[in-house]
């Protein structure tokens, strides 16, 4: 495909399975199609901020990067700082935007020579953009590339423009963006292809119209190139045959397509086959699952009650599968096993937490606990996953007993059976390459299924005979508001009719195979449109929000024919399009890519109303006690003021609450001393270190918030 791509442009799909080497194979993919003269120029744009590092790391570690190759972007030198210190990635928040040409908070991780370079030498004299640019491999949240398309303000377009004219494109996970921000996404897919570069996305749950949505716009942007940029200008108005291919861990397939029509149906083929091959692999799975109801919740409303009757459940539930799915400590003879307990939100997240460690383990047990969301300071949380990743390799399935933490919990306590739960936000789903023994799942959405589900025996290709994970028939959003959606923040549902589910209950909203073996199935192919059931199928929602969102929809124009004149008019009416994703690629030029009407309709990653604000949790004089402070703009640009809201606004909550028969905390519970090490570490003050890695994102709340450092932060009541 080299030569004919390098003419007519490449768009490529990695469906590959969760922990087949999808980033790996990507970058052999992407190394392949570049010329050979040239070498490869790449940038692998990530969803998620906390895979950034992680996944320059990988790069280093697999294909032998030097300085000279790889650039990670990063959104702030805190990040990179905790990554090095724990060696894994905390999540960096982002800023607003600057009229400079990068975000002035942006560090750009990159040691090549920049300055010998002559053109940007000239050009560009921020050393940040020219790292930037040099590097041939660039591993960045997409974040840093949408700003190509998104000229409200001059500057920040200039360089992501650039990176998208001298090199290729991959999109990690592009499925796993809120259906808010794929608008901005087709936008850079769209650009990628106006500005001559090649396309890959790689997921193991693409839905068909998100496919089929970014394919068009990347075509559509290709032919502008095409027609500017081609070895024969004047002949390009005849469409592009874009270079197509496909790669999964069982097939590769290529198509050269002209339109959609060619390209959507050599995607369903593809498609099948891979539902076939993954229905073969059904017969012996890996993970088996089955629904779980839900009792006893009905006419509760308030959280913290919800949260009590709920938090029994959730244990029944862990100790059941901790007995059909454990190892066996070659030392003691000890069975262990290490579970997650999956939470669709925060809130109710810590008031179960709460209510757990108020519960009695059964006799001969004990139960690890970690809580693990967004909302506890970069510093805790960067140590939780660092402390996840070492405990949840499981490629050497005994290798965990010999971790210190592990090796101390079980030598230090009598009980038999010993359960390390992660209860955890969604935070857990995707990115992370943890390998649990079971998982217990409050539901929200089929994909989130998916994934979750390849966090369970991720590392182990063993299948299992009984059930590994249970998922409950409702979750706690349908019982404190049972009119109004509840498949939602996160999910798809709405509470309009066209997407309202008819139930909340599991067992009517999917098929029995879908429950029995969680796999991609579902989300990879879609029944025709005219037959899906957006109210009665919780896959059939996903799929029918997603064609609502990427294709051309077609509006009745409103009339009231009222006399002659009027109905004249309106047998003449053009239905009028509605505003998706596509409205960029499909509308004119001049009324969509030279304004910035849809950037300003369609934001990427809108800020919510009212906005969320950052606290500090920062040391006394006397470095004893840490109080919590609200970070507000100063009057200088880039100045952060520390406002004391501890006393005011945060009820720090006694150890009493996290001690419980039996149940105890499992990970960092110290934030000062971890602080401390830190500091010392980084040779910084106390103070300093605590406002850069002291600080977490929540919603603003009148009534201020609850702090412990094993539950974090959450809101007081």
């Amino acid at each position: 495909m080299r030569e004919r791509s390098r003419e007519h442009g490449a768009f490529i799909i990695n469906m590959a399975s969760t922990g087949c080497g999808k980033t790996l194979g990507n970058a052999r993919i992407m190394y392949a199609l570049a010329d050979p003269a040239q070498g490869m120029r790449c940038a692998f744009a990530l969803g998620l901020r906390t895979l950034t590092l992680q996944t320059g790391k990988a790069f280093c570690d697999m294909l032998g990067l030097g300085d000279d190759d790889l650039a990670i972007r990063v959104g702030g030198s805190a990040s990179r700082a905790l990554f090095e210190h724990y060696e894994a990635q905390a999540e960096a928040t982002g800023s607003a935007s600057r009229q400079a040409l990068l975000d002035e908070t942006t560090h750009v991780l990159y040691e090549g020579q920049t300055d010998q370079h002559p053109m940007l030498r000239r050009a560009l004299a921020d050393p940040n953009v020219s790292r930037f640019l040099v590097a041939p491999l660039l591993v960045c949240t997409i974040d840093h590339l949408t700003p190509a398309t998104e000229s409200q303000r001059g500057g920040r377009q200039i360089a992501p423009m650039l990176r998208l004219m001298s090199g290729d494109l991959v999109l990690d996970e592009p499925d796993d963006f809120d259906l808010a921000d794929l608008p901005a996404l087709t936008r850079l897919v769209h650009w990628a292809g106006l500005l001559g570069a090649r396309v890959l996305l790689s997921s193991a749950t693409l839905p068909p119209a998100l496919v089929q949505g970014l394919f068009e716009a990347y075509r559509n942007g290709r032919q502008h190139f095409q027609r500017n940029r081609a070895a024969r200008p004047s002949g390009a108005e005849r469409p592009p045959a874009i270079c197509c291919a496909w790669v999964d861990e069982f097939h590769q397939q290529a198509q050269d397509c002209p339109d959609a029509a060619s390209f959507t149906q050599t995607h369903e083929q593809f498609a099948s086959r891979r539902h076939g091959e993954l229905a073969r692999l059904a017969a012996e799975p890996r993970r088996r699952a089955a629904v779980l109801p839900v009792q006893g919740l009905q006419g509760i409303r308030p959280i913290p009650l919800l949260a009590q009757a709920f938090a029994p459940q959730v244990l029944s539930a862990a100790v059941n599968l901790h007995r059909a799915h454990h190892s066996v400590d070659p030392q003691t003879r000890k069975r262990v096993s290490f579970g997650l307990v999956r939470m669709a939100n925060i809130e109710p997240l810590f008031e179960v937490a709460l209510a757990l460690f108020q519960q009695t383990a059964p006799d001969g047990m004990r139960l690890h606990l970690c809580v693990y969301h967004s909302r506890h300071p970069l510093l805790v949380r960067s140590a939780i996953e660092a402390q996840l990743d070492q405990a949840l390799q499981r490629h050497v399935p005994d290798a965990v007993f010999s971790l210190p933490d592990i090796r101390h919990r079980l030598d230090a306590s009598p009980e038999i059976d010993h359960l390390f739960i992660v209860l955890g936000s969604p935070v857990t789903e995707v990115g992370r390459d943890h390998d649990y023994d079971w998982a217990v799942v409050e539901p929200s959405s089929m994909r989130s299924l998916i994934q979750l589900a390849g966090r369970v025996h991720r590392h182990r290709t063993d299948p299992v005979a009984s059930t590994n994970i249970l998922v409950f028939s409702h979750n706690l959003r349908h019982f404190r508001q049972p009119v109004q959606a509840a498949f939602c923040k996160p999910g798809f549902e709405t509470d309009d009719g066209a997407f309202h589910l008819s139930s909340h209950d599991l067992r009517a909203l999917m098929a029995a195979e879908e429950i029995a073996v969680i796999d991609a199935r579902p989300r990879i192919v879609s029944p025709a449109p005219s037959v899906l059931c957006p109210r009665e199928r919780l896959v059939d929602l996903e799929h029918a929000r997603m064609l609502d969102t990427m294709l051309p929809q077609q509006q009745a124009a409103v009339s009231k024919p009222l006399g002659s004149r009027a109905r004249a008019t309106a047998a003449t009416a053009v239905p009028k399009p509605t505003l998706n994703a596509s409205t960029w690629w499909r509308q004119v030029p001049r009324d969509a890519l030279l304004t910035a009407v849809l950037q300003q309709e369609q934001p990427f990653r809108k800020e919510p109303f009212p906005r969320d604000i950052t606290l500090a949790l920062l040391p006394d004089e006397d470095g004893e006690n840490a109080l919590l402070h609200q970070v507000m703009e100063g009057d200088r640009r880039g100045e952060n003021l520390y406002v004391p809201v501890d006393r005011s606004q945060c009820e720090h909550l006694p150890d009493t609450v996290i001690q419980g028969d039996r149940i105890e905390p499992w990970g960092i519970t110290d934030y000062l001393a971890a602080l401390s090490a830190l500091a010392s570490e980084l040779d910084v003050p106390l103070a300093t270190c605590a406002e850069r890695f002291g600080t977490a994102t929540v919603p603003p709340n009148d009534n201020g918030w609850r702090y412990h450092p094993v539950l974090g932060l959450a809101k007081k009541r």
